[in-house]
């Protein structure tokens, strides 16, 4: 059987990108690779996703199709191999939101805006067909998955939160599913200001897109683990995207409360199982801030039911946990 690197050589021959350097980028939780390809001047990038790890480049493609066609920023595919977990993509370059912002503070409110009025527009349309379903069942399931793996506070304190988090998402206003690019967040949104209109945001990591509450991916947005988004910012721009989608404004934030409580008790579960099973400790250090995250949306009234069952079962997530036993976390 070739090897991974022989696969790669290959599918780079194919596409006409024989002996072109590469530049390893830097990545996330996932079992996908990037790398920067540069060639007679020409750039693009490989990504390297191999199938056994689960992966699917094909609903990258169908994905990447479906928001090309309403006019947004998702990269061409130049090359793919579905097969082998290979794709050759369109280079959007290096303007992440989070590298302009540590440059340009000022523009803040201006590519909060454009993203913003990028997930309206996207809503606007419909999902891909045979896009999957996130309903309250499955959020709930996503709890069930991580609990384990985050200090919990005696038996029954799993139960207890799963059933806290269905109770606050089950007493949500009735919405009807929009798609939900999953991941995104100022690290997934690249600027190009020489593009006309919502063209401007460039989308990354959209492979794991669903249909779900429309708040979903203004909570990522909002509430990203690896940045402070200022509150009158998060303020405006939940008003915005209530007034453009004509909803009631409490209801959003209704939404974003339960929601956000909903991801962030995740994204903390993600965390620890990554340092304590894998050896991973890099991510702890936003421990703190998605921690703090929690703690806001708690604040909601409708959250109470969550809230005095978080109290009673789930020790505030620390650093130093890490380094204690997990008694009901699974060994694999």
């Amino acid at each position: 059987m070739a090897s991974r690197s022989a696969i790669i050589d290959a599918f780079l021959a194919a596409a006409g990108w024989e002996g072109a350097a590469r530049l390893a980028l830097a990545g996330d939780a996932s079992p996908r690779s990037y790398s920067r390809l540069t060639l007679a001047g020409d750039t693009a990038i490989l990504m390297d996703a191999p199938p056994a790890a689960g992966n699917d480049v094909g609903v990258f493609v169908k994905v990447a199709g479906h928001l090309q066609g309403l006019g947004l920023s998702a990269p061409q595919v130049l090359a793919n191999d579905n097969e082998a977990g290979l794709l050759l993509l369109e280079d959007l370059g290096d303007a992440l939101f989070a590298r302009v912002l540590e440059h340009q503070p000022a523009v803040q409110p201006d590519l909060y805006a454009a993203a913003t009025d990028l997930l309206i527009a996207l809503q606007a349309s419909p999902p891909w067909q045979g896009c999957r379903v996130w309903d309250t069942g499955h959020l709930v399931g996503l709890i069930d998955e991580i609990l384990d793996w985050l200090p919990l506070k005696g038996p029954g304190a799993k139960e207890a939160i799963s059933a806290g988090v269905e109770t606050v998402l089950t007493a949500l206003p009735p919405a009807r599913p929009a798609m939900a690019l999953r991941d995104y967040h100022a690290e997934n949104l690249i600027w190009l200001p020489g593009r006309v209109g919502l063209a401007r945001v460039g989308l990354l990591d959209f492979q794991d897109a669903f249909a779900g509450h429309p708040v979903y991916d203004l909570v990522s947005l909002l509430s990203d683990a690896r940045r402070d988004v200022p509150d009158d910012l998060r303020d405006e721009t939940l008003t915005r995207f209530a007034r453009a989608k004509a909803m009631n404004t409490g209801e959003v934030r209704h939404a974003a409360a339960a929601i956000g409580a909903q991801r962030s008790l995740r994204i903390l579960g993600v965390f620890f199982r990554l340092a304590r099973r894998d050896g991973k400790r890099g991510y702890l250090r936003f421990v703190p801030r998605v921690w703090g995250h929690v703690q806001r949306d708690l604040t909601h009234p409708a959250l109470d039911p969550l809230k005095a069952v978080l109290d009673r079962g789930l020790a505030p997530p620390t650093e130093n946990l890490v380094a204690t036993p997990c008694p009901t976390a699974p060994t694999a």
